[in-house]
């Protein structure tokens, strides 16, 4: 009995050798069908390999955003943590503006860190112009979570709302936490100084700490 041309994608995304799976979903996306969607978009959730889900993303850009866009969007509610991580990913790099509404505040603060970062990132791409500051005040409600790379995430996506994130920013410029008011205050430097670096606007933080005594 034939099988379709998903089946044979879905059976080739499966086979143990990621090379083999990396080179199924360059083809899927060389040669888009339409059919294909729903078998990249399940696979992104299991898919054990960076550069593979990579690639299974790439191949979804490939094809038409009023296919994968709806099967991504539905994907941020999945129980699993990569599901919602790679579709916060995904749909950053499709980069439909109508699929900003779909990053909500519980996946802005989701409990697993690379699913809240991916969040970050993707909401600061998707958003426009209006949407920004209310986007900055929920970000600075993550100021202080988790290590240096993640204060790292966080400030790239505040950085990339630009002015609009100036008065959040302001206002966790003084919270009563001084984790908070670190990295408020480096995440405010930054904004002000895009070219400069983390490490430096750190120093720059630690620096205004010192100096208020």
């Amino acid at each position: 009995m034939s099988t379709s041309p998903a089946d044979r994608l879905a059976s080739a995304l499966r086979v143990a050798d990621a090379s083999q799976r990396l080179q199924a979903a360059m083809t899927a996306g060389t040669h888009p069908r339409e059919e294909y969607v729903a078998v990249l978009v399940e696979r992104c959730a299991a898919e054990s390999d960076f550069s593979v889900r990579e690639m299974l993303t790439w191949a979804l850009t490939r094809h038409p955003a009023a296919l994968t866009v709806p099967l991504v969007i539905a994907e941020l509610a999945s129980p699993l943590p990569q599901a919602r991580s790679q579709a916060l990913h995904t749909l950053s790099k499709i980069g439909e503006p109508g699929s900003a509404g779909a990053i909500t505040p519980q996946l802005l603060h989701d409990e697993e860190d690379e699913v809240a970062r991916t969040a970050w990132r993707a909401a600061a791409v998707l958003t426009g112009p209006e949407g920004r500051p209310a986007l900055a005040d929920e970000l600075a409600r993550e100021l202080g979570r988790g290590d240096l790379e993640l204060w790292r995430a966080l400030c790239r996506a505040v950085v990339a709302l630009g002015s609009a994130a100036e008065a959040a920013l302001t206002r966790a410029a003084a919270d009563p936490d001084p984790v908070v008011r670190r990295h408020a205050r480096a995440a405010r430097f930054l904004v002000a100084n895009p070219e400069e670096s983390f490490e430096t606007a750190l120093l720059e933080a630690d620096r205004a700490a010192t100096e208020e005594g």
